[in-house]
């Protein structure tokens, strides 16, 4: 979804990025070339846990002439909202009958479901932060089922 972005650059300092329809997102931008990207990462840091996302994006000229936003420009970013689900996909997969009891040893002393335990395994494997989906937002183990 396309989203009007308010940019302010000053000379030798970073660009300040505002997202008007997003109150309290915002971001910094050393080039340019980089505010799309920070605006995405904004977006996913402002809305990681929540159950609901963004409102819908408002068209540019809502904001354009408000005497909040002046010297510095308009753009609309394309933010991938996609990344911010948070929703539980089935999965069926083989694996040894030895390791799944290992597996389930390990969840219930936890007190986790199977794929709780799974899910927090494949984070920490692949280097992210426990709990977080690709998308960056998190998700509370307990809350995923087996």
């Amino acid at each position: 979804m396309f989203y009007p972005v308010y940019v302010h650059h000053e000379p030798g300092a970073a660009y300040g990025i505002t997202i008007p329809d997003l109150p309290g997102v915002f971001s910094a931008a050393d080039e340019a070339a980089d505010i799309p990207r920070m605006v995405q990462e904004a977006v996913e840091a402002m809305y990681e846990g929540e159950s609901a996302g963004p409102g819908p994006a408002s068209p540019l000229d809502r904001y354009s002439q408000s005497d909040e936003y002046t010297g510095g420009f308009w753009m609309l970013i394309d933010v991938d909202l996609s990344k911010l689900s948070t929703r539980a996909v089935r999965l069926n997969i083989s694996l040894p009958e030895y390791l799944v009891g290992r597996i389930d040893e390990a969840a219930a002393l936890r007190r986790m479901s199977r794929s709780a335990y799974l899910a927090l395994a494949a984070e920490h494997e692949l280097g992210g932060v426990a709990g977080r989906n690709q998308g960056g937002s998190k998700q509370s183990p307990a809350s995923l089922t087996s």
